[in-house]
């Protein structure tokens, strides 16, 4: 994942935990080319190059075909030119110099802040979750999408960026000047609630989550009388996602045996189940999961996984629904397509694309328009999307939830042969 741009990509790396393979299938007849629509590219190619006002040169022409030709698939597969490709490297390793915000471009060009990342200048400054940039230093955001944003938003250590940007229920934009730091996400953080329960927040999936879980669950349990926690707090909102393989790891903490996740494409590489391994960290003990509208992508796996296996109870929001599967192809100029392979479905084979999961117990929030993968457009379709007109995404900030949520894990849990994503809404 890249940073300031948007965090939302599952994206598959070459390694995984548990995986087997679907059996190789016959390769399919390669498809005829379609002479007729190369030929039309070709005059429109030559119009272009012309007749435009200015000259323009081939390269800077075939960029912006390639990039157009990935940007109309879905909002989640684009052309990385070199430099954003390393950004989606450093970001999967957990610093870079910027701002620390996740972005998505909207249609009009504008950015949605999807959400800042904790502890960064961005979140320090007052970005929320719902936020549109319009203007970074004063100039109009470029074409190129969220990729080229995230180049403006990134520079060195203590050179400073104006934001321009509109908030839900405000007549005017506002301008912030951030001041850009070397951001090192803190994946995994953890405290003791009270004796007894903990707190663990994931902030985002990198290479290094899985290990870090592991040993803050460890470090919990150790402070906990007799060694093992009574109960457990895990804080996943506004959560964007990351590395497919660091949710699995951090599922595989919490269970003892089954399915994980599922991913299923086209390609044979593209299908794929992870499983637990015996080890169950906290032996049983209940876990409340807390969830919102900037919950996506690896995070909704690990929060579906959880829930499916009756392992953990869901409190908060409606999450973002993002259920898909990028896979980064390099190319040999040093770009890179960042391209959707697959779609990924919950151990009871619930596809979450374009309809996020509903929390077990509701807590309200601060709405916001955009935020929900159904409403970006061009999104891929659901297999169980529902409409629901211009409802909107609820983001859950502060400590009353975790507090909601420690005195929930005090009381029984209590399943319903019905799950809540069983059934329309």
């Amino acid at each position: 994942m890249r940073p300031h741009a948007l965090l939302l990509a599952l994206l598959l790396p070459l390694t995984v935990l548990a995986q087997e393979d679907a059996p190789a299938e016959p390769a399919a007849a390669p498809e005829a080319m379609p002479l007729d629509e190369i030929q039309r590219y070709v005059a429109v190619y030559r119009a272009i190059k012309e007749a435009y006002v200015e000259p323009i040169d081939d390269q800077t022409l075939m960029k912006a075909a390639l990039r157009g030709l990935l940007a109309d698939l879905d909002p989640h597969s684009a052309y990385l030119e070199k430099e954003d490709a390393e950004a989606l490297d450093e970001q999967t390793e957990g610093a870079y110099s910027g701002v620390g915000v996740e972005i998505e471009q909207r249609p009009d060009r504008s950015l949605l802040v999807v959400a800042p990342i904790d502890g960064t200048p961005a979140q320090r400054a007052g970005l929320r979750a719902g936020d549109v940039i319009i203007a970074i230093d004063g100039q109009a955001l470029a074409s190129e999408g969220a990729d080229a944003a995230s180049r403006e938003l990134r520079g060195p250590e203590g050179s400073q960026v104006t934001v321009t940007y509109l908030r839900m229920g405000e007549p005017a934009p506002r301008d912030l000047v951030i001041t850009r730091e070397t951001i090192r996400i803190t994946s995994v953080s953890s405290r003791v609630l009270e004796p007894g329960y903990g707190y663990l927040r994931i902030a985002n999936f990198q290479t290094d989550t899985g290990p870090q879980v592991l040993r803050q669950l460890r470090a919990l349990n150790a402070q906990a009388e007799g060694g093992q926690l009574a109960g457990l707090v895990l804080d996943l909102r506004s959560n964007p996602g990351g590395l497919l393989n660091a949710a699995v790891e951090a599922a595989d903490a919490f269970l003892d045996e089954g399915l994980i996740v599922r991913t299923k494409g086209r390609l044979v590489y593209s299908n794929a189940s992870f499983h637990a391994k015996p080890g169950d960290l906290l032996k049983g003990a209940p876990v409340v999961v807390l969830v919102d509208a900037g919950t996506a992508s690896a995070a909704e796996v690990l929060a579906g996984a959880l829930r499916d296996h009756r392992r953990a109870l869901l409190m908060g929001s409606r999450t973002f629904g993002k259920g898909s599967v990028q896979t980064v192809v390099p190319l040999e100029n040093g770009d890179s397509i960042k391209l959707t392979t697959a779609r990924y479905y919950t151990p009871r084979g619930r596809s979450i694309q374009a309809r996020g999961i509903r929390p077990d117990e509701v807590i309200r929030g601060e709405t916001s328009r955009d935020l929900r993968e159904q409403d970006l457009p061009g999104h891929l379709r659901g297999d169980q999307e529902t409409g629901d007109g211009f409802a909107m995404g609820e983001v859950i900030a502060g400590d009353e939830a975790i507090a909601k949520a420690l005195a929930r894990l005090k009381l029984p849990m209590r399943w319903s042969a019905a799950r809540p994503d069983a059934s329309k809404h």
